[in-house]
């Protein structure tokens, strides 16, 4: 029997960049510090959700131009 190629090339690039990385593990530092605040000047309130603060990281990753995939259309 022969082996099965698979049909997906493996990708070797990055996903996301070290900037990005950077950001996340920032927004997530405020986050449990409890000084994350979501929406716009931080008047939507306190963050406690562990995905919101990775998506704040990425949102201010993206605004300094860090290496970040397109969010999904939703």
């Amino acid at each position: 029997m022969a082996a099965r190629k698979s049909s997906r090339k493996k990708s070797s690039h990055r996903k996301y960049g070290k900037a990005a990385s950077k950001s996340v593990e920032s927004a997530m530092r405020r986050e449990k510090r409890g000084t994350l605040r979501s929406g716009k000047g931080g008047e939507g309130g306190k963050v406690t959700s562990r995905k919101q603060a990775i998506a704040i990281g990425l949102s201010e990753a993206r605004k300094k131009g860090a290496k970040v995939p397109m969010k999904k259309a939703s």
